[in-house]
């Protein structure tokens, strides 16, 4: 078979990438073209996204891999995040971090208009401040003359993908993330929406994942699962059902894969999400914090005058006291960027622990924390799909055997064997570059070069480089008590 090539844009939180996947008919094959760091602005108190620089990089990229003849383009991001274009299609000011500040108190003031059950039943998404029906709700509250004059919203990719093509289309794995979709119809709430008082002349056509959107430069661009968890669980390399994936970087995803939503009381006390996947799947999960305290534990520690890798600040965890002291990963203090040392020790002194001091000891109460998290997230995603009637989804309710770990968190082995040790479930790792591989297999199913997901994950088992850790069973009663723990944390907290 002749090789196929195709493009894949890869937009995270710290940093973006274009790279050239190629497909020789078995095995795939990554090719770096370009990297950049992703870098916000802060203007008048507000943190934005540096969205005309995203845009030259990823141009810069593209033009890199025009030589390798791409058969096709793809673009995939973080979720949440939109930009408002008017009516001539220019977009009306750089989008805004889901970081920024302008949501806090945005989730109490939706639920004084519309109860908190009945946003969950119309959109079936879990609770955060940080998304997209709260952003528009501080629209909304400070009557922004943007809401005003905008005539298309625009999720991350789906910008990108308009400037690429200017076709104004949202796809659909990144409209869910917005708590904004219906996960029963795929389409807009609009019912919600309007009690809110937020616009929805202003919300386009949903389009599937695998949708051709146009051309870029002669290169058809083809809409992947543009939320870049859910490019990632597409190449989850599972070769049975009763698995959980762990999506793991700046954030964790935890959960399952489901052919339909569960949107329910036991979802909704769990505060579970009903994220679109590739293909029609649901990605049925819960949002962790993840590696982004340690991100911004680094980056304070550099401010200070000590610039240490990831791999030194893992190192040091490794010798520090295990189990000694642990932090809700989720509390609202550790949302915004900031000094995440000192809100770790907070956190510690004020819910009577040993406060840790030293840089291994703070990393290590993260870590062991992010493991217990996901042990968590773990039964509670199990115990919604085990009351879920048959109408609501066609789930075995046979328990998980394995959890799969994706994405660049997978360099932590450290943390790798703390989730197997605190989950008592085996872990399999990689692919690293899951989110790439992702976005080029749901491009090269369209192009008809795979014949669908199941044979696109046998390619990546296939590929190797997947590491396995086993529980060890000795400690099992240590992360239960520990577990335990960070359950009246949670509560205390």
């Amino acid at each position: 078979m002749k090789q196929k090539t195709v493009l894949a844009v890869d937009l995270g939180a710290e940093s973006g990438r274009v790279m050239a996947v190629h497909f020789n008919g078995r095995s795939l094959d990554l090719q770096e073209l370009n990297r950049f760091p992703n870098t916000t602005t802060t203007v008048n108190n507000t943190l934005h996204w540096d969205f005309l620089r995203l845009w030259r990089d990823i141009q810069a990229g593209i033009a890199q891999g025009k030589a390798l003849n791409p058969a096709s383009i793809g673009v995939d991001t973080w979720g949440v995040d939109f930009g408002l274009l008017d009516k001539q299609g220019t977009l009306i000011g750089n989008p805004v971090h889901y970081r920024d500040s302008r949501t806090v108190g945005k989730m109490e003031r939706v639920f004084e208009i519309v109860p908190r059950s009945e946003v969950f039943a119309q959109t079936g998404i879990q609770f955060m401040e940080l998304n997209t029906l709260y952003q528009l709700m501080s629209l909304v509250d400070s009557q922004s003359p943007q809401l005003d004059i905008a005539d298309t919203l625009l999720f991350s990719p789906d910008l990108l993908n308009y400037w690429l093509t200017g076709a104004k289309v949202c796809e659909s794995s990144i409209a869910s993330t917005s708590q904004m979709v219906n996960p029963q119809t795929g389409s807009w709430a609009t019912d919600l929406l309007d009690k809110l008082g937020i616009p929805t002349h202003f919300l386009p056509e949903i389009v599937p994942s695998g949708t051709r959107l146009g051309d870029y430069d002669g290169i058809p661009v083809i809409a992947p699962a543009c939320h870049d968890t859910g490019s990632a669980v597409a190449a989850v390399p599972a070769q049975t059902k009763d698995f959980a994936y762990l999506s793991s970087g700046t954030w964790s995803l935890f959960g399952l894969e489901i052919p339909q939503p569960i949107v329910n009381e036991a979802a909704l006390a769990a505060n579970v999400t009903n994220e679109g996947g590739a293909y029609g799947t649901i990605r049925l999960l819960k949002n962790v914090m993840g590696l982004w305290l340690v991100q911004q534990s680094r980056v304070t520690w550099k401010a200070q005058g000590e610039e240490l890798s990831y791999g030194e600040l893992v190192e040091m965890a490794r010798t520090a006291s295990p189990l000694r002291s642990l932090v809700n990963v989720n509390d609202s203090r550790f949302i915004a960027p900031g000094d995440m040392p000192s809100r770790v020790q907070a956190f510690c002194e004020e819910t009577g622990q040993p406060v840790p001091q030293s840089k291994g000891e703070i990393i290590r109460t993260i870590l062991e924390s992010l493991a217990l998290a996901y042990r968590d997230s773990l039964a509670q995603v199990s115990s919604v799909t085990s009351t879920s009637s048959a109408t609501e989804a066609a789930v075995s309710n046979q328990p998980v055997s394995v959890v799969h770990i994706v994405g660049g968190g997978t360099q932590n082995k450290l943390l790798n064997q703390m989730t197997a040790d605190a989950t008592g479930l085996p872990v399999i790792t990689g692919p690293i570059e899951a989110t790439v591989i992702g976005n080029a297999l749901v491009q090269l199913i369209s192009l008809g070069e795979i014949a669908n997901l199941a044979e696109a994950r046998q390619i990546v088992a296939e590929m190797g480089g997947m590491e396995n850790y086993e529980p060890d069973k000795k400690e099992t009663a240590v992360w239960q008590a520990a577990y335990e723990k960070y359950q009246r944390l949670k509560i205390e907290d």
